[in-house]
């Protein structure tokens, strides 16, 4: 096949989803059978032609990167050409991304089947897998910044799902707001990056960063950076991810695993080169990542709701990606980005199915159920082989994605980084190994809690739809098996090796394992004090559809989504092992009152002022100067009496006061 041809065969690949979301959007009242064939089939096109492309491009022998592009419109300055820029990570990015998505639409057709806005949400979650596939294979940096933002509004309509709670549409907004803090900045680097290397496309960008044209390398990157910290959820911009579990559950399952919060650590691995230009700002980097995985996995450890769990793990397994890149090593983060990928939508889509089966998103109320994993046993043990790879535990992927992560940052911090400051590697090194205790000690809690329940049998209601578990099975498979391409991958990625390192390999496991039986013990513990029922724990509608029961738990379980987020539970371990820190864990240590504080207050305050001015100022000289000529107009109206009488008077009244002044004039008086 040729390179043509295969540009050709990649540009269909964000086109068909497009194509199905307008489909969706133009027949979902009129046809509606036509719905979930256009929801499923255009995506599943696009992940069978993503894998074409993939194996053409290098067929895992290292194939030279595709570059295909025209003129998309002159600016007078910096061009913007519509470019395909098909490397090893992005024809496997792209994979993920087509995987993922169609077994979410697969998924969802189950899920939602009886959802009235089924149709609005099929289109956007084909629409978003759009967007995110021109973000992996754009070559030129306007082109990746549309689909860039089509995400986030993408993710505004599509958390507001349930948009009749109060939780989903604050949610919705927080998601949209936060991201565009962030993107601001974005923007304005991406314009001084073209400024300086004298284009928008990556390929140039690329040269210029290696023969040292970058003139602003650390102001430059220090903006991105604050894009990929709102896109991808990281500190100080995490806060809205795990609000964004208002909306339904497959769409978590998309946004975590392979679209919007990846799209952050592909754009840093895709423009490494301009990032190690300036070692401030992979200092910068490491500690971003190393608050970021050790704060959310404190957070983790607190949560009650389960996707808020998962949420903030995706935020600190974020961290262990851009910890690799502050490091230098984008294949070890993107190899970490895809196995996540793949485990973390596995987790979201069985915490569907246990949402569903116990009627309520609360671990307390799940503790307080016996039967649960014998009920969907499906959901029990895929999602059992997931968290062992969230844990990091052999031989599952996360194993060996997170092992390459940790190894790298050893050779950095060891000196065998080239031009990497020792002091990231460090920084990320150490982080890595207190949050691998800490992700294994929340993986233990939730498996323990969500699937060891005591108390009255969970209610039955039959198996799960075939298309729910069918998913589960297939992301199954790169889960417990994906960590054997750490073999093959570097062929496709920069040629460094992504095999587990001894040392690290020893310190992680045992790391793992430390915080899964310190969980255990502590559980063994608090089990027996479950008898107490916590406040805020409940199962909304154990009966009700899939939808239904996330719906009404959102709106009712004020413990995760309400003021008293730390409402206690003695049954709960990870609050027996935080201790006083759990009230500051399970509020994500106040940040949300630390940018109230600081913004939202001030913010409101000075449109308050604004709007004092706008109506006690600039109104007052508004309403004057049409009062003015009114009150001039009604003294003259007065004088126009009708009577002709009045007017020669006033007229010889005039004619005298105009000869005494002419008198007096003349007379030089």
């Amino acid at each position: 096949m040729t390179t043509t041809t295969t540009a050709g065969t990649a540009a269909l690949v964000p086109l068909l989803p497009f194509l199905g979301a307008v489909g969706g959007l133009l027949l979902g009242r009129r046809a509606p059978g036509f719905v979930r064939p256009l929801a499923v089939l255009p995506t599943f096109a696009a992940a069978v032609l993503a894998v074409v492309v993939a194996w053409r491009q290098g067929g895992g022998s290292g194939g030279a990167a595709i570059d295909a592009a025209t003129r998309l419109t002159p600016t007078g300055s910096v061009p913007i050409d519509l470019a395909l820029h098909l490397d090893g990570f992005a024809v496997l990015v792209a994979v993920l991304v087509g995987v993922v998505a169609t077994c979410v639409q697969l998924y969802s057709t189950a899920y939602l089947r009886d959802d009235p806005r089924y149709p609005s949400y099929a289109a956007l979650v084909s629409l978003f897998t759009s967007a995110m596939l021109l973000v992996v294979y754009s070559g030129d940096l306007m082109v990746l910044l549309v689909g860039w933002e089509i995400m986030g509004i993408c993710s505004y309509f599509l958390v507001g799902h349930y948009w009749e709670t109060e939780a989903a549409r604050a949610a919705s907004l927080k998601a949209f707001l936060v991201t565009k803090l962030g993107d601001v900045p974005f923007l304005i680097g991406i314009f001084a990056l073209a400024a300086d290397a004298g284009t928008f496309r990556v390929n140039g960008i690329l040269t210029a960063a290696v023969s040292g044209d970058i003139e602003h390398p650390t102001l430059i990157a220090l903006l991105l950076l604050a894009g990929v910290a709102g896109k991808s959820a990281q500190f100080p911009l995490h806060t809205w991810l795990p609000d964004a579990m208002a909306g339904p559950t497959p769409v978590s399952a998309l946004i975590h695993a392979a679209t919007m919060v990846a799209a952050g650590v592909y754009f840093i691995a895709r423009l490494l080169p301009v990032f190690a230009a300036s070692a401030a700002a992979l200092v910068v980097l490491a500690v971003m990542a190393a608050v970021t995985m050790t704060g959310s996995a404190l957070a983790a450890l607190a949560q009650d709701d389960i996707k808020r769990v998962l949420a903030y793990s995706t935020v600190g397994q974020l961290g262990y990606m851009t910890g690799a890149l502050a490091v230098g090593d984008r294949g070890a983060a993107v190899f970490h980005l895809i196995s996540h990928g793949a485990f973390k939508a596995l987790l979201f889509l069985g915490a569907g199915v246990i949402i569903h089966a116990a009627g309520t998103n609360s671990l307390a109320a799940m503790s307080r159920m016996g039967g649960l994993a014998k009920r969907i046993p499906d959901a029990y043990w895929t999602m059992t082989v997931a968290l062992l790879a969230l844990a990091a535990i052999p031989p599952f992927s996360g194993f060996f994605s997170k092992e390459a992560v940790l190894g790298a940052a050893e050779h950095a911090a060891t000196g065998d980084g080239h031009g990497i400051p020792g002091a990231a590697g460090w920084i990320v090194l150490v982080a890595g190994l207190v949050t691998a205790l800490l992700t294994a000690g929340y993986a233990t809690r939730l498996w323990l809690l969500a699937f060891h329940g005591k108390g009255a049998d969970a209610a039955d209601h039959g198996r799960q739809p075939p298309a729910m578990n069918a998913v589960l099975w297939v992301l199954f498979l790169p889960t417990a098996a994906f960590g054997l391409a750490a073999w093959k991958l570097p062929d496709w990625f920069d040629g460094g090796s992504l095999t587990p390192t001894l040392t690290t390999s020893v310190l992680s496991t045992g790391c793992a394992l430390a915080g899964a039986i310190v969980m255990y013990a502590a559980w063994r513990r608090t089990s027996l004090l479950a008898a107490g029922a916590p406040l805020g724990a409940v199962a909304a509608d154990p009966e009700g559809a899939p939808y239904v029961s996330e719906e009404e738990t959102i709106a009712s379980h004020e413990a995760a989504y309400g003021g008293i987020a730390g409402a206690p539970d003695p049954a709960d371990p990870g609050r027996l092992l935080l201790g006083a820190l759990h009230r500051h864990a399970v509020t994500g240590f106040h940040l949300d009152a630390v940018y109230s504080a600081l913004l939202v207050r001030p913010v409101r305050g000075a449109a308050r002022l604004a709007h004092f001015l706008d109506r006690e100022v600039v109104e007052a000289y508004v309403r004057g100067a049409g009062a003015a000529p009114r009150l001039l107009g009604a003294v003259v109206r007065r004088a126009q009496t009708g009577n002709v009488q009045t007017y020669l008077s006033a007229l010889l009244a005039g004619s005298v006061v105009l000869a005494v002044a002419a008198v007096l004039v003349a007379t030089g008086a």
